[in-house]
């Protein structure tokens, strides 16, 4: 019997040693793949030619690659506390990636890491100290069943802090569902918990405090029947552009930069849509953190038939509490913000009915 019990232990340190391992795998490639991104973004931003953009552009790091890689060490060791934050920044990467022409094994393998990552959570970590950072992770993924599973972390998990880290997942959620006074009295509640409990967490380089912070300006500034913040800046040519001089139009504004997974079909879209409205009382004004050097050769090329504001530093992104790009509203003729979220069809057609019904 002693015998038994000693190999009982001696093969559940192992076991735990190769976990552990495998962890550490995860997230070795987990920083590669960072490191790398980050200098193929700066080297993209110093390219002054097309050609060297397209060139740089076909040597991307390959998320979808890194995302197999870094799952094959992880799938097997989810049930270990020390994979939530390297199975964290996976759900981010995976909704990261682009959408449109993706493969259905490609779509199928993102999928199932969703699926799986979120289902040992549910079963294995609901109560877990070291949920904040998969809290925002399945901020990420952002469907219904993400939505309810931080509503369950916010009530059932014992840990003070990761109920309020939960509680602001939910109020980010919420933004998209729904701008009616119940729903926003809901989210104003789940914001103060967070700050009251969680104000001082960090994730991702970021305090809960500075995320709560951004969510309530947006509920006062951002949302849905709010007059948008005027914005101010300089296009490429240096000349001052604003969103109040733009009144009496139709505005869409787009934030944007050429380090975009779908960077291809967001030029796509946009120079449909400036085509589409060409000679009605409309503007598509775009704001990117590029160097002006790469927006001229862009628009020398005519891949930016529209007006864009440089914001090399962000400072205008960060007014308007931009988390991910592109991201876009659309304004009525009086600056009321009628449309946000992502570009493209739905942004389009809310134009087009303002455009109705001036």
């Amino acid at each position: 019997m002693r015998s038994l019990l000693i190999l009982t232990i001696f093969f559940s340190l192992i076991s735990s040693n190769v976990f552990a391992q495998s962890v550490a795998m995860a997230d070795g490639l987990r920083k590669e793949f960072k490191g790398k991104l980050d200098v193929w973004t700066l080297s993209l931003r110093a390219a002054t030619t097309r050609e060297a953009q397209q060139k740089l552009w076909d040597e991307r790091p390959d998320g979808d690659e890194y995302a197999k890689k870094i799952w094959s060490n992880l799938r097997g060791s989810l049930e270990q506390e020390g994979s939530l934050d390297t199975a964290s920044w996976l759900l981010k990467l995976v909704r990261s990636l682009p959408v449109e022409d993706v493969s259905p094994e490609k779509q199928e393998f993102r999928t199932e890491i969703v699926q799986q990552v979120s289902a040992v959570v549910e079963k294995q970590h609901l109560r877990s100290p070291r949920l904040a950072s998969m809290c925002m992770g399945l901020v990420a993924v952002g469907d219904m069943r993400s939505m309810k599973l931080l509503e369950r972390i916010e009530k059932e998990n014992p840990d003070r802090t990761v109920q309020g880290v939960a509680a602001l997942g939910v109020a980010m959620l919420l933004e998209s569902l729904s701008d009616d006074v119940r729903t926003m009295k809901r989210r104003l509640n789940l914001i103060r918990k967070a700050i009251i409990e969680s104000a001082h967490v960090e994730i991702d380089g970021v305090t809960i405090a500075k995320l709560a912070d951004d969510q309530l300006y947006v509920i006062r500034y951002l949302t849905k029947g709010r007059e948008a913040p005027d914005l101010k800046g300089v296009d490429v040519s240096g000349n001052p552009l604003s969103l109040s001089d733009l009144k009496g139009k139709v505005v869409v504004l787009v934030f944007w930069n050429t380090a975009m997974d779908d960077f291809a079909r967001f030029l796509d879209i946009h120079q449909k849509l400036t085509k589409n409205m060409e000679g009605k009382n409309f503007a598509l004004i775009g704001v990117t953190n590029d160097s002006a050097t790469t927006l001229r050769v862009l628009q020398a090329n005519g891949s930016l038939p529209w007006r864009n504001i440089c914001d090399t530093n962000s400072t205008l992104a960060k007014q308007y509490r931009v988390q991910s790009r592109p991201f876009a509203y659309v304004l009525d003729q009086n600056r009321v913000i009628q449309y946000m979220g992502n570009p493209g069809s739905f942004a389009e057609l809310t134009a087009d009915a303002l455009m109705l019904n001036p």
